[in-house]
This record gives C-alpha cells, sequence and structure tokens, in this order.
C-alpha cells in the first residue's frame, strides 16, 4: 500500500480536521484532508474497545511508513484523533465520497484498519462492529468485506463460507459446486448407504438446510455486488 506513505506526508504538512462538508477535487492522494481521515480512522480505531495500545499505535506506523523527518508529526496526528473513538463515521463517509470511483483504494484503507485491529493478537467485538461500518459507510460489499477479513482471523462458525467449507475468493462455479457436494454428502440415500443410524437422517437434514440457507446468503450477497 504505497500510497500510506505520501497520503502520511501530505497529511502532516497541511493538517486539515476534516470539517469541511465537501472533498477538494484533485488526482487520489493530493488531498491533505483524505490524508488526515485515513490517520483519524486508524487512530480511533485503537480506541473502539475502549483502551488504545502501544502495539495498535506501531501498527499503524508499519502500514503508514513515515519517514524519520514525518515520524513526530504523524504521531502527533495520531494522539490527536485517538482521544476518542467517537466521530470515526465522518472520516470514512469522506473518504467513500472521494474515492467512489476507486473501490481498490478504500479495500487498501480496510486492509490496513484491520492490520492495526489485529495488532495485539485478537479482534474484539467493538473493533469488528467499527469495521463493518467503515466498510459499509465506504460502500464496500459484504463479500468484500469477508474477503478482507478472512486474511486476518479465523471465520466464524456461522460465516457462509466457511459453512461450504470455502473462502470468499472462491468463483461462483466453485460455490455451485460446494453446495451440490455437501448436499449429497447428507442426503438420506448417503446416510443410509453408510449404515447410520435413522437419527443421523433427521440431524443431516437439518444440516442440509443449513447448506442451502448458506448458499443463498451468499447469492443475494453477490447479487448486490
Amino acid at each position: 500500500m504505497s500510497f500510506w506513505k505520501s497520503l502520511a506526508q501530505r497529511a502532516v504538512r497541511h493538517f486539515d480536521a476534516a470539517e469541511c462538508v465537501e472533498c477538494p477535487k484533485g488526482p487520489p492522494g493530493a488531498d491533505p484532508a483524505f490524508a488526515t481521515a485515513v490517520t483519524a480512522l486508524g487512530a480511533k480505531l485503537a480506541m473502539a474497545d475502549g483502551l488504545a495500545q502501544e502495539v495498535e499505535q506501531q501498527a499503524f506506523l508499519s502500514v503508514f511508513q513515515p519517514d524519520a523527518a514525518a515520524r513526530r508529526d504523524v504521531l502527533r496526528l495520531y494522539d490527536l484523533a485517538r482521544q476518542t473513538s467517537l466521530g470515526f463515521e465522518s472520516y470514512a463517509r469522506r473518504l467513500a465520497r472521494r474515492y467512489v470511483n476507486c473501490p481498490q483504494i478504500l479495500e487498501d484503507v480496510l486492509e490496513g484498519l484491520f492490520h492495526i485491529a489485529v495488532a495485539d493478537g485478537q479482534l474484539s467485538d467493538p473493533e469488528e462492529t467499527y469495521l463493518e461500518t467503515v466498510a459499509d459507510l465506504f460502500g464496500l460489499s459484504r463479500t468484500v468485506y469477508r474477503k478482507v477479513r478472512a486474511g486476518y482471523v479465523a471465520p466464524d462458525e456461522h460465516d457462509p463460507y466457511y459453512i461450504l467449507g470455502l473462502t470468499p475468493q472462491a468463483s461462483d462455479e466453485d460455490i455451485r459446486l460446494a453446495r451440490r457436494k455437501r448436499l449429497i454428502e447428507y442426503h438420506p440415500d448417503t446416510v443410509r448407504a453408510r449404515g447410520l443410524p435413522a437419527d443421523f437422517e433427521v440431524l443431516y437434514t437439518r444440516k442440509a438446510a443449513l447448506i442451502n440457507d448458506a448458499y443463498d446468503q451468499i447469492s443475494r450477497e453477490r447479487a448486490l455486488m
């Protein structure tokens, strides 16, 4: 994410509280208010669970990668923003407006935020809520969010991709085939052929319903992309 470094440098040279209603025009990365918003999102994420830790600041700096001359000013901006997690939504909306036609950059920002969130070895519920809200405000689909999340934390057992034994990177055809394979595994005829008790038919009928629900959820999410 090479753009992070140039954004940091612009932010420390031209501090902007990002309070104006409209975003400045210009090429991507040339907006100091945008740079400040990125810094604020990273800092406020550190306070999402109520306790900003040193390891999260170091994670922020490892993504931001400021040079030695800019480091002090970057930390000043970070410290100002992390006094509270309140107000992060306005910064996320600013980025969304500024980069509405550059979704990959918004996804890169989300990647950086995940890097900070898991720096202490875990993703807390408040941090996940923060990241989900940011992704929603960015206009990123649930599939994109799941894809980014999968690179940092283990999948939730209720995640539809986990249920199908796939990752969010799976193609539509992979998803279709995985559903078919799983349904065959849990079909009553297959259960009987394995010599399992009749009670297993009820159990696996429920399992098949879960598989179909997972498939339907993924299909709905992908239809919105």
